[in-house]
């Protein structure tokens, strides 16, 4: 025969297992954080608060200092257990990790977990750091950054202007992505790398392959862009520029290929906007409009 067990006695249990379970945590405290969104990292080693972190995804490489904190997976493909392992206080993301079975596990172990917003455009990045300020409680840092960063894009759009382009150049981003170990276009979607191609003073080339899982040589080459951008870890897989364009599907086709307008990029620095955002449209500018002949001088 089954003892039953009356409801009152199993409730203090229940509570106490939910009570440790996305309680709210103070981020003003010295607290350990596990963060899986690259552009957060960035935003709160900027805030002053980089110390928190002791493990992140595999994509946050910026700055310098998260790429000796302990990897718990490509934040579209986590691990667990990597991330339970590091007991942290607070997980942090946002909203576009994966596998879709990550979150249920690390909260069924306990852990605190919270959810920041995107960075996808500037004013969103204006938001988050002002979320994140008022979070750590640095709201002054916050603010301070912001204003850099307005200070920055405005540098950059006067940097464009200053260089009087005459020829209208079309550019496209090939990105070796680490989680279906192929290369995929990543511009031509209006996305954030389409954002920042035009505010360094270029447009867009037209890609018209399916899907970004594989990339279809036949439309990078009918797409034909002048200027191609590849980003830092699928650019050095192939060791050099010869290689890339000779190896990359349809890169050799494209006048980018022919002329060797093939431009290395970090990927941390396109894919989002943040508190460097007017440093990297000037550098772009700068490798897409300077002349060959002068980049050595």
């Amino acid at each position: 025969m089954k003892k039953i067990i009356p409801f009152f006695f199993l409730l203090p249990a229940i509570i106490s297992c939910n009570s440790s379970r996305n309680k709210e945590i103070d981020g003003k405290k010295d607290i350990r954080i596990v963060c899986l969104s690259k552009h957060l990292t960035e935003m709160i080693f900027t805030l002053g608060k980089g110390n928190n972190i002791v493990a992140t995804d595999l994509s946050s490489t910026y700055p310098e200092e998260a790429k000796l904190l302990t990897k718990v997976g490509y934040h579209r493909a986590l691990n667990p257990e990597g991330i339970i392992s590091m007991n942290p206080n607070l997980v942090i993301h946002s909203n576009d990790i994966g596998p879709e079975t990550v979150l249920p596990q690390i909260i069924k172990a306990g852990l605190n977990v919270k959810s920041f917003g995107g960075s996808n455009t500037i004013d969103s990045a204006k938001l988050l750091l002002k979320e994140l300020g008022v979070f750590f409680g640095v709201e002054k840092k916050a603010d301070s950054t912001i204003a850099k960063m307005e200070e920055g894009i405005l540098m950059a759009s006067e940097t464009l202007k200053s260089i009087k382009i005459k020829d209208s150049i079309s550019v496209m981003i090939i990105h070796f992505g680490l989680r279906n170990n192929n290369y995929f276009v990543m511009s031509g979607r209006n996305g954030v790398g389409d954002k920042l191609i035009q505010l360094a003073g270029c447009s867009s080339a037209t890609y018209n392959g399916k899907g970004a899982r594989e990339m279809s040589p036949e439309a990078v080459a009918l797409a034909n862009p002048d200027v191609i951008i590849a980003t830092d870890f699928g650019y050095d897989r192939m060791g050099d520029i010869n290689k890339f364009i000779s190896s990359v599907p349809g890169v050799a086709l494209t006048n980018a290929g022919k002329n060797k307008r093939i431009i290395r990029f970090e990927e941390h620095d396109i894919v989002y906007f943040g508190p460097r955002t007017g440093e990297n449209i000037i550098k772009l500018i700068h490798l897409i409009h300077t002349p060959e002949s002068e980049k050595s001088k």
